[in-house]
């Protein structure tokens, strides 16, 4: 996909700053031409020789620089190119392009290109929740700017965690061969200017740096509906657990490990007119989990406290301000599963519970099929087995009604 492709990567200024130079190497392993413009922040992390070395030719880091500008080389940087990176897209680098600022070379290029623009956000979890950057997000994202990540995980900052990673090389490699594959145009369907959440996937608990708590969800159905929400036309953040499945194309995924990433991953990607909650999130953690590996020692096995996690479609769900217009969550149950289902229904606040049997014998839990009953307030709607991915387009379809689009 990307071979003899040229790539212009504009380089933020943050920590992050340093993944870029793997990333450089990972774009010409497949046959990518790569240029790079470093911002002035930029090179107090990653030397223009570095990256020169790298790409095969000099870093571009000056607006004035007399040995391009003399055939306006900014215009040239804009259109010579299939596709512009931005990694680390940083806050105030989202804040320019947002604002159509034009006032050093990185921006000027943003402002001046036709070409399909993807950005990999990097900062800190509280600058990324900003509403100033929600905002700018939201902004991008309807001039058709195409996002990857950010994770969830330790900060550079000693002591902060959250969401505000950048996404790793190999994961921006994949969202650039996505969005080169990808219509120039936003697909046109029944949840077109829609915007949706979906999580999927387990998630992990930690006991020690090395052993955690866990479930045997696969992903399969929750990245199965958000594939289909974003084919429907919908803007889809996806966020996971750890799964071994590949971030689908067209939208924005988020990888998180635990239910409280999870929550705040969510709670970043608010607002959104539908929330889907397919993740089988582990109910309980560890209070303390160990800074080393539990040692067995001969003695008794090791005492685990255990304390409840946040119940992330319920805060949603019950949401006093910007709660999503419709909320859909998901019930894994091995016995009376309509029953226990209505019950979820009501203590969780949710429109929509998406009940199905996980016993062992039936294979819904890593399996390729489904067989689902939807429970709403007017009663229960039983579904035939199908496969997930049918079981997916059947769902957004019935979304889309919902919200008052039939699917076309």
């Amino acid at each position: 996909m990307l071979r003899d492709k040229r790539i212009l990567l504009v380089i933020g200024g943050g920590i992050a700053a340093y993944k870029a130079l793997d990333l450089i190497r990972r774009l010409k392993e497949r046959g990518a031409a790569v240029r790079v413009i470093l911002t002035s922040a930029a090179q107090q992390f990653v030397t223009p020789i570095a990256v020169g070395a790298l790409a095969g030719e000099r870093a571009f880091t000056d607006l004035f620089d007399p040995h391009s500008e003399f055939d306006v080389g900014h215009i040239r940087l804009a259109r010579d190119t299939d596709l512009v990176v931005v990694a680390p897209a940083t806050a105030d680098l989202l804040a320019k392009m947002a604002g159509g600022h034009a006032n050093d070379l990185a921006s000027t290029v943003l402002l001046a290109t036709d070409k399909p623009v993807l950005v990999a956000p990097a900062m800190n979890p509280l600058m990324w929740a900003h509403p100033a950057t929600r905002r700018n997000l939201a902004l991008l994202a309807a001039d058709g700017v195409a996002l990857v990540g950010p994770n969830a995980g330790d900060m550079a900052e000693s002591g902060e965690q959250g969401v505000g990673r950048m996404a790793e090389p190999l994961e921006i490699v994949a969202a650039a061969e996505a969005r080169l594959a990808a219509p120039t145009t936003a697909a046109a369907g029944p949840l077109k200017g829609r915007r949706v959440i979906v999580t999927s996937g387990p998630t992990h608990e930690p006991i020690d740096p090395v052993r955690y708590v866990a479930n045997r969800s696969s992903g399969k159905q929750g990245h199965a509906i958000a594939r289909a929400a974003a084919a429907a036309g919908a803007e889809v953040v996806l966020v996971t657990g750890p799964v071994h499945l590949p971030d689908p194309p067209d939208l924005r995924t988020v990888k998180v490990e635990t239910a409280r990433e999870m929550l705040a991953a969510v709670e970043a990607a608010l607002p959104a007119d539908i929330a889907v909650f397919a993740a089988a999130v582990a109910d309980w953690r560890v209070a303390e989990a160990g800074r080393h590996k539990l040692k067995k020692d001969g003695g008794a096995p090791p005492s685990l406290q255990f304390v409840e996690n946040p119940d992330i479609l319920r805060t949603v769900a019950t949401r006093a301000q910007g709660r999503p217009a419709l909320v859909v969550g998901f019930a894994a149950e091995t016995d009376e599963v309509i029953a226990h289902a209505k019950a979820k229904l009501g203590r969780k606040g949710c429109d929509w519970i998406v009940a199905n049997d996980v016993s062992p014998e039936g294979g819904t839990m890593g399996g390729d099929d489904n067989r689902v009953h939807i429970i709403t307030a007017e009663g229960v709607e039983s579904w035939p087995p199908q496969p997930k991915d049918a079981v997916a387009r059947a769902l957004v379809a019935r979304m889309a009604t919902a919200l008052g689009q039939a699917p076309q």
